[in-house]
């Protein structure tokens, strides 16, 4: 008589623990695809935000879609563990050993582990921010080359003898990008002191001129060249700055090549570019000063 109303407490408890687990899958799932609507919504948003700032649209979908990936790993594995979790507590385990061992494997682990996911932040926003590409000429921390690879963890640079530098994200104090959206040239023209500074600007615009029309060189020139006039007098020269604006990574191409036929131009037009030189005057500054002295009174000296 008292076995029935113990099976069919039982079997109400059982009920009820089913009824939450169909529950909590319910919600797991609920969140599952919210997760993934917000994230969809959230690509599509940067998407948008970055078509008129990046041209490179190819590139800028690559670099969303990596953002995207990342943040709903994270999130689908937050919610399967907090579903997991629940469902284990439905059935009668007790989770709090559970609880426990993973707070301290996760304390274990974050000390363990603090610049890695330093690393990993720094990199995140690095990339959602859009401040370096690959195929961008960087410069991380003092040391300049080119961009080879970028990940949540280290960037990758390249410099001119081949030399291979990996900087992790956490350690990236300061980062130049010397060829985001468009590049310059900057000339420090030094000319001697005779010459008309005006001249000399006028022979600088034509050789830029005649070098924009190049079929070959010309369409890597974006602007015409800006003379921004005398920047300071030297020992034995004027120097005059100038810019010339390019696409990205053409500037030192564009700017060899300028200074090539600036230096023909000049030759042609008698423009003389100085070399460091003195001038000396030879003379006497102050007399000088007169011994006088006899043999006999050195020989008595003498020991």
């Amino acid at each position: 008589m008292e076995l029935a109303p113990l099976l069919a407490t039982k079997s109400v408890a059982i009920w009820e623990a089913s009824l939450r687990l169909v529950l909590i899958g319910v919600v797991a799932y609920l969140g599952i695809r919210a997760v993934r609507f917000g994230l969809h919504k959230l690509e599509i948003f940067l998407l948008t935000m970055r078509e008129d700032a990046d041209k490179d649209r190819i590139a800028a979908e690559k670099r969303v879609k990596t953002l995207i990936g990342l943040l709903k790993t994270i999130c689908l594995t937050l919610v399967w563990v907090v579903a997991v979790v629940m469902s284990l507590d439905q059935i009668g385990l007790d989770i709090t050993p559970i609880l426990a061992s993973a707070g301290i494997a996760g304390l274990a682990v974050g000390f363990g582990a603090q610049n890695l996911v330093r690393d990993v932040i720094n990199g995140f926003f690095m990339i959602l921010e859009n401040q370096v590409r690959v195929g961008d000429v960087a410069i991380v921390n003092g040391t300049g080359g080119l961009v080879e690879a970028i990940s949540f963890r280290t960037i990758t640079l390249r410099d001119q003898s081949g030399t291979v530098h990996i900087f992790p994200n956490g350690t990236v104090t300061t980062l130049a990008n010397m060829t985001k959206d468009w590049s310059a040239y900057v000339l420090d023209i030094g000319v001697a002191y005779k010459e008309d500074t005006d001249r000399v600007s006028t022979v600088m615009r034509e050789v830029a001129k005649e070098l924009q029309e190049d079929p070959e060189i010309g369409p890597k020139i974006l602007e015409p060249i800006e003379i921004l006039g005398v920047d300071k007098f030297g020992e034995s020269e004027v120097v005059i700055k100038a810019r010339l604006k390019t696409i990205p990574i053409q500037q030192w191409t564009v700017g060899r090549e300028y200074r090539r036929r600036l230096k023909k131009a000049f030759d042609e037009k008698g423009i003389e570019i100085p070399f460091p030189h003195r001038t000396l005057y030879m003379g006497e500054a102050s007399h000088p000063f007169t011994i006088k002295g006899t043999l006999a009174h050195a020989q008595t000296e003498a020991p």
